[in-house]
């Protein structure tokens, strides 16, 4: 039994649940309104009707693809009758009902989906239904606004997840603006140029920062940022060719750095989404 929930109407508790084709709401318990001792004896009585089979059986001709509508044409044409009498059970079997099920254990019973549950409790007591489905409403709305106070809370952690996400990417993976004072060195080593442009310092400046480690700064780079240092090392190679200033180089390597690692950093985390 799937997200059971519990409603009172006019004193009698009734016990809902979530099935194939919806809310089914126990008759069971609706019965016992009028007779908490014969509730069996009650259905069976509301079943022997021939309003009672026409409508369920249309339910099922709509919601129920293996419905057995020959069986049904059977039950139909000896409703009415003095001898004739019919079960919850029986009705399920014959015919292959979804409409009414009947449960075991300890919320067992006899359930209808909620189209057919109103039905019974209108032949019951007007009074009775009109009661049942204010209630009944009243869940719905409940567990609506539930919903969407979730909903609410989740967009509200997501918001202030990506902001704390990105506010990560700006100080620690995508590269800083190039200083002046950067810019108007003179590296001895173009690769230190480049190391300048991606990770903000020279090779010696993370030695320094990172005494415990071994190897380099590429040594310790993304995959990210080694596809970026690879596409900078061909467009030094270019801007060398056009004559361009060191400092100016740095200045575009700085540019590309950026712009390339948001571009892919926000590619990754898209797919990850998705």
């Amino acid at each position: 039994m799937n997200k059971k929930e519990t409603i009172t109407v006019q004193g009698t508790e009734i016990i809902l649940y979530e099935g194939m084709k919806g809310d089914y709401i126990s008759i069971t318990d609706i019965a016992r309104y009028r007779d908490s001792e014969r509730s069996d004896y009650i259905l069976q009585n509301w079943m022997r009707n021939r309003s009672t089979i026409e409508f369920i059986g249309l339910w099922e001709l709509f919601n129920n693809p293996n419905f057995n509508s020959i069986e049904f044409d059977g039950i139909k044409n000896m409703a009415g009758s003095n001898s004739f009498a019919l079960t919850p059970k029986r009705w399920i079997e014959t015919t292959n009902a979804i409409g009414i099920v009947s449960k075991t254990g300890r919320y067992g019973g006899t359930y209808a989906h909620r189209d057919i549950a109103f039905e019974f409790a209108s032949w019951l007591s007007s009074e009775f239904k009109f009661y049942l489905i204010k209630e009944f409403q009243r869940l719905k709305e409940d567990e609506q606004r539930t919903k969407s106070l979730e909903w609410n809370l989740q967009r509200t952690l997501s918001k202030i997840n990506y902001r704390i996400h990105t506010d990560a990417i700006k100080e620690h993976i995508i590269p800083n603006i190039v200083t002046k004072e950067q810019i108007s060195y003179t590296y001895a080593e173009e690769a230190d140029l480049l190391n300048v442009a991606l990770f903000g310092m020279t090779a010696k400046q993370w030695r320094d920062a990172n005494p415990e480690s071994k190897g380099n700064v590429r040594d310790y780079a993304t995959l990210e940022q080694l596809v970026v240092l690879s596409n900078m090392e061909s467009i030094n190679a270019l801007l060398i060719r056009q004559g361009l200033p060191q400092g100016e180089r740095l200045v575009q390597l700085n540019k590309v750095a950026i712009t390339q690692m948001r571009s892919l950093v926000e590619n990754k985390n898209l797919k990850a989404l998705k």
